[in-house]
């Protein structure tokens, strides 16, 4: 491959993942406290009708986000509704402080 070829493959890539953001757990613990805690409780631990997110690590905790935005998970209607209120930062930040959580 030429120079040319790669940085185009690298342009196409760069398209098809979108922006990456790096997560602030600090401003994701703010956040959570705004829009998670009442289902997912104050450790992330959640409950027997919402799932435990604490210690979820940042790349699973953003594939659930983005499938609930997506539509591609679709089992529990609120968590779609909230998730497609959230900016990719807005993840970024919540998969940050979830993922530093004690399981």
């Amino acid at each position: 491959m030429n120079k040319l070829s790669i940085l185009a493959l690298a342009s196409a890539l760069a398209l098809i993942t979108g922006p990456s953001y790096a997560g602030d757990a600090a401003a994701g613990k703010t956040k959570a406290e705004a829009a998670c805690v009442d289902c997912h409780g104050d450790d992330g631990k959640g409950d027997d009708e919402n799932s435990a997110i604490a210690g979820m690590s940042v790349a699973d905790f953003t594939k659930a986000i983005t499938e609930y935005q997506n539509g591609t998970r679709t089992k529990d209607a609120k968590m779609a509704k909230a998730a497609k209120k959230l900016t990719p930062a807005d993840v970024a930040d919540l998969a940050a402080y979830y993922a530093k959580l004690p399981k």
